[in-house]
């Protein structure tokens, strides 16, 4: 049987606790509506998951869920390199540090 020729990657699974985000675009101007330029670029460490591992979906302390919108420390991100302009990273959890929620949680109390 020949092989074929290399196949393109159709999903991405992280393993272990981390999750696959696209990070946001970074912003190019301020609220006010002032121009950055590229050299003062704000760092951008905002993004929605877009997988999360086994271990992290099993994992009930854990309230991530696919399509989150997350704040993460950028420092451990490993960039996924599939495309030149790629906005893929995979994450580990330890580094996420808030998830965006329209509703405040019920609390079990």
């Amino acid at each position: 049987m020949a092989k074929s020729k290399a196949s393109n990657l159709q999903y991405i699974e992280p393993i272990g606790a981390r999750v696959l985000v696209l990070k946001d675009e970074p912003k190019r101007e301020t609220k006010g509506g002032i121009a950055l330029p590229d050299a003062a670029e704000i760092p951008t460490i905002t993004g929605r998951i877009v997988t999360i591992s086994r271990l992290v979906e099993h994992d009930e302390h854990l309230p991530l869920r696919q399509y989150d919108k997350i704040l993460f420390h950028p420092k451990n991100a490993i960039p996924v390199d599939l495309e030149p302009d790629n906005q893929l990273y995979v994450v580990p959890v330890e580094d996420i540090v808030a998830v965006f929620r329209k509703d405040k949680p019920v609390s079990d109390e």
